[in-house]
C-alpha cells in the first residue's frame, strides 16, 4: 500500500530546502508527499515536489508584546483545527516537521490524533518551535553532532545530517579547482534574506582595500537586495571589478562549486551546502540572534579547518580584506580548507532521514 507523508516547514529556504530534499528521497521510494506551510512558500517552494501544498494559518508569538502574543495564539489555534482537517483528509502515515512556527499546528494535530511525527533540526541549536514540539515528537533528527537545546531527549535523537537539494548533489560532483598564481579568483558572496544588505554595504569597501593586481583577477558573484543593486554595481564599477550581481541566483549551488572562496552567513542550509560541495568560506554569523544558532553552525566548519569566522560586531573593512589577501597569497590554505569542509559534508543525509521516517511509520501501526 502507498505510504503518505505530510511534511511541514516554515516558509523560508532554510526550512523548505531540507524538506524538499527529503521529499525527493521519499518519492523515489514510492511515497506520496504533501506539504503544509505558510504563505511565504510561494517564494521558495514553487518547485516543491508535493502532490499538494496546504497553507496553514500560523504566527510567531512575542513574549515582549502581550497583544501580539494573544493574536498569535489565536491564529495558531485556528491553524491547529485547519491542520486536523488536513490530516483527516490526507491520512498521512507520518508527519515530519522542519522547524518554524508554521509547523506547530500540524505537529500538534498529529500528536493529538495519534499520528507518529518526526522533527528535523537544521541548526546546531534547537529552534524555539522545535523545542516546544520536542516532547510530543516520536523522534528528533539532528543536522550536527552537537544539538544544544535537545537535552533530555537523547532517547529520541538521531544524527542524520541536513538533507541538501538534488542540485547540491549535482554541484558536489565538481572538484575544487586550486587557485593559481596568475589565474582568476572566483569569489561568491551571499547573505540570504537577512544578510544581503550587510554584505552590499560592507564588501565594496573591503575589496577596495585589496591591491589592484588582486582586484583585477577577481571574478565576483554577489547576491544583493533589489534596492541595493544599482549602488553596489556603481561601487564595483569604480573599483574596476567584474561583478555578477542579482537578488537571487537559481543556480547558487553551482556558483558555490565554481568558487575559490565563499563569503556568507552561516545559516544551516549554507553551512550544509558548503560542506556537501566542499568549498572554503569566510562566515559572518547573523548577530543578535536569540539562540546564536548561526554561530553554532559556523563552529562545525571552523573547528574542522574548513572555514574562518568573523563576528559582524566591530567588523572593519580591513579585517576581511586582510584575510582575503592572506588566503590569495597562500592558495594552499584554500585547498586544505576545501578538503576539510568536504569532510564534514553528508550527501546521504536525505536517505538517512528517509530511513528514520520509514522506520517510524512502519513501527507505528497507524490505521489507514
Amino acid at each position: 500500500m502507498t505510504k503518505v507523508v505530510l511534511l511541514t516547514a516554515g516558509g523560508t529556504g532554510g526550512h523548505l530546502f531540507p524538506a524538499q530534499a527529503l521529499a525527493h528521497a521519499l518519492i523515489e521510494r514510492g511515497w506520496v508527499v504533501h506539504l503544509a506551510t505558510d504563505g511565504r512558500a510561494t517564494q521558495y517552494g514553487h518547485d516543491f515536489p508535493a502532490q499538494s501544498i496546504q497553507i496553514i494559518p500560523s504566527a510567531t508569538p512575542s513574549v515582549k508584546n502581550p497583544v501580539v502574543m494573544v493574536k498569535a495564539a489565536l491564529k495558531l489555534a485556528k491553524g491547529y483545527f485547519a491542520a486536523r482537517n488536513v490530516i483527516k483528509d490526507l491520512k498521512p502515515d507520518i508527519v515530519v516537521g522542519f522547524g518554524g512556527y508554521p509547523t506547530v499546528p500540524p505537529m500538534l494535530a498529529a500528536r493529538t490524533m495519534g499520528v507518529p511525527s518526526c522533527l528535523h533540526e537544521q541548526n546546531g541549536v534547537m529552534g524555539r518551535a522545535n523545542r516546544f514540539l520536542a516532547k510530543g515528537a516520536s523522534a528528533i533528527a539532528a543536522s550536527f553532532p552537537i544539538l544544544k537545546g535537545a537535552e533530555g531527549f537523547d532517547n529520541k535523537l538521531t544524527l542524520t545530517g541536513n538533507p541538501v537539494r538534488p542540485m547540491v548533489h549535482e554541484a558536489a560532483k565538481t572538484s575544487f579547482a586550486p587557485l593559481t598564481a596568475e589565474g582568476e579568483i572566483r569569489l561568491v558572496v551571499f547573505g540570504g534574506s537577512q544578510g544581503a544588505r550587510f554584505f552590499s554595504e560592507y564588501m565594496p569597501g573591503a575589496l577596495g582595500r585589496l591591491p589592484q593586481t588582486m582586484r583585477d583577477r577577481i571574478r565576483l558573484v554577489q547576491q544583493c537586495r533589489t534596492e541595493d543593486l544599482l549602488k553596489v554595481k556603481v561601487a564595483y564599477r569604480e573599483l574596476g571589478m567584474q561583478a555578477d550581481l542579482a537578488p537571487f541566483f537559481a543556480d547558487m549551488p553551482q556558483k558555490i562549486a565554481d568558487a575559490h572562496l565563499v563569503i556568507c552567513r552561516s545559516g544551516a542550509s549554507s553551512v550544509s551546502e558548503l560542506a556537501a560541495i566542499g568549498r572554503p568560506s569566510i562566515l559572518v554569523p547573523l548577530p543578535g540572534a536569540l539562540d546564536q544558532d548561526q554561530k553554532a553552525n559556523a563552529s562545525v566548519l571552523v573547528d574542522a579547518g574548513g572555514a574562518w569566522v568573523l563576528e559582524q560586531r566591530g567588523l572593519r573593512p580591513n579585517d576581511i580584506s586582510d584575510l582575503i589577501e592572506d588566503l590569495i597569497a597562500n592558495p594552499d590554505k584554500l585547498s586544505a580548507a576545501a578538503e576539510a569542509a568536504r569532510g564534514q559534508g553528508k550527501l546521504d543525509a536525505a536517505n538517512q532521514l528517509a530511513d528514520l521516517v520509514e522506520g517510524l511509520a512502519k513501527n507505528s501501526g497507524v490505521a489507514k
